[in-house]
């Protein structure tokens, strides 16, 4: 079955899925109030300079300093690593392109090592060496690209150096001799605008999500595009018989009643994605925890107990889990470390099965993936680029009762800070006649019920009145204790 991308418009949000098999794999959010800064060119002007980090802070007017680190920047490498002092110094501007987006608490990850995308290929102007893409696997279709880049560099005047894309395979010349034409244009944009920009400001906007996801996911696999907004099928035929005229045929207006992502049941992949547990057909089942730190991925094999022994239920779980995982890291787009505990598997043919299967399926990432290791304890070690925010993050925030620990202190718990608390208001306000218990209703029931023995022995302790009084917007965690 075919590639499908599904365009969904609204004034508020623009949401791209990719569907692989007649399933969701990818997605993409892009809100307007908060477009990505991922691919963008700025004039940034260096705040602060790290000597102890070889980094520094860079002003490219959002809300937060960006971070760019002596790795992420341009200078001749066969000299010795210098000093970030002998490159940067505050008050400094500089041409700088985003990475990485704004995450967490962290500002935008910078580079100096400007790299410009087309169709084709990514010119990269202060690069050295020309590159192809590794999934372009045939060596006589890799010599021919590489050849004929070299060429037709040398015809466009473009510096640096030039990576050839996925989709340039078995591409003519003339084909790729358009889309390098287009950057040699877009370079001498770059170049002319970054000189008339004041000293800090957008150089280069990247393409809005719908052109991106065109120019970067379309191949020869995508029977077809659908787009439910009149205004930006409009606009997209405009861009695809421009750079990707191919595509043409493909590209479809959805003018249907029910909406689009509900057709292909997108809705419900997005609400499963943002659950911990995963299930599996099997019986068995994923628990997906998330946290700043890293990601961690537990498999278990739940009900499932169809092997011929517990091996070989532990063997096939593992093996299904696999393609689910792969599925879920794109799904959710989870990026940075990442931690596989696998079902414990006694043969060591199993394990070898099992980790080359993992390493198939990630094959198909459009993210750069990277396993690690297995650790002394059976873990699976990898990391996953991280671009832009995960799906979590874009769509959800921390839970105000809990702050996002996944817990909140029980009511028995709270009861007793309380007890402790007016202990010592007792000790420090010796005047005072009675104390008001402000708290959650869970928390004054368990005060009038399970501890009423200990609320009348502290009331006899201290010698004054305990009142109670329930305020059902507290959370659990809240009380206050009124002096009366």
């Amino acid at each position: 079955m075919a590639d499908e991308l599904l365009i969904n418009i609204t004034p508020m949000e623009c949401r791209v899925a990719l569907i692989e098999n007649g399933t969701v794999n990818e997605l993409f959010v892009e809100r307007t109030a908060k477009r990505g800064l991922v691919g963008n060119i700025y004039n940034g002007k260096i705040v602060r300079v790290l000597p102890g980090m070889q980094a520094a802070f860079v002003d490219i007017g959002q809300s937060r300093t960006a971070f760019l680190h002596l790795n992420d920047m341009v200078w001749a490498r066969t000299q010795t690593v210098p000093n970030i002092f002998d490159l940067l110094h505050p008050g400094q501007v500089l041409p700088v392109q985003v990475m990485k987006d704004m995450l967490g608490s962290k500002g935008a990850r910078l580079s100096t090592d400007l790299s410009i995308p087309s169709r084709y290929l990514v010119l990269m102007p202060y690069g050295n060496h020309t590159g192809v893409s590794q999934r372009i696997e045939d060596e006589e279709e890799r010599v021919r690209l590489r050849n004929l880049i070299d060429e037709l560099q040398v015809k466009h005047q473009l510096p640096g150096s030039l990576i050839v894309r996925t989709a340039a395979d078995g591409m003519t010349e003339q084909e790729i001799n358009q889309d390098m034409a287009y950057l040699a244009k877009l370079w001498e944009y770059i170049q002319r605008k970054q000189k008339t920009v004041e000293a800090m400001g957008l150089i280069f906007e990247e393409l809005p999500l719908p052109q991106r996801v065109i120019r970067d996911l379309a191949n020869e696999n995508t029977s077809k595009i659908y787009v439910d907004s009149r205004e930006i099928f409009q606009k997209l035929q405009e861009f695809i018989l421009e750079f990707v005229p191919t595509m043409q045929e493909r590209l479809f207006h959805y003018p249907g009643e029910k909406p689009l992502f509900e057709l292909y049941n997108v809705e419900g992949d997005i609400q499963k994605a943002l659950q911990t547990r995963v299930d599996l057909k099997s019986g068995g089942y994923l628990m997906i925890d998330q946290t700043e730190a890293m990601t961690t991925i537990d498999i278990n094999t739940g009900s499932y107990v169809g092997g011929r022994s517990l091996e070989d239920t532990v063997f096939k779980t593992n093996l299904e889990a696999t393609h689910v995982v792969a599925r879920q890291l794109r799904l959710r787009n989870l990026g940075g470390i990442i931690i596989i505990d696998f079902i414990d598997m006694q043969e060591t043919e199993h394990r070898e099965e099992v980790m080359k299967l993992l390493e198939k399926m990630l094959e198909r990432d459009h993210a750069k993936t990277k396993i690690t290791q297995v650790s002394e304890l059976g873990l699976v070690e990898m990391t996953r680029k991280r671009t832009r925010e995960s799906l979590e993050h874009l769509l959800c925030e921390s839970c105000p009762t809990c702050q996002g620990r996944g817990y909140v202190r029980t009511a028995e718990t709270v009861c007793y800070e309380i007890f402790r608390e007016i202990l010592r208001y007792a000790r420090a306000y010796e005047s005072q006649r009675a104390y008001t218990v402000v708290a959650h209703p869970a928390v004054i029931d368990r005060l009038l019920t399970s501890e009423a023995a200990a609320v009348a022995d502290l009331e006899h302790f201290i010698d004054r009145i305990i009142k109670f009084q329930v305020e059902n917007l507290y959370t659990q965690e809240q009380y206050d204790i009124i002096l009366n």
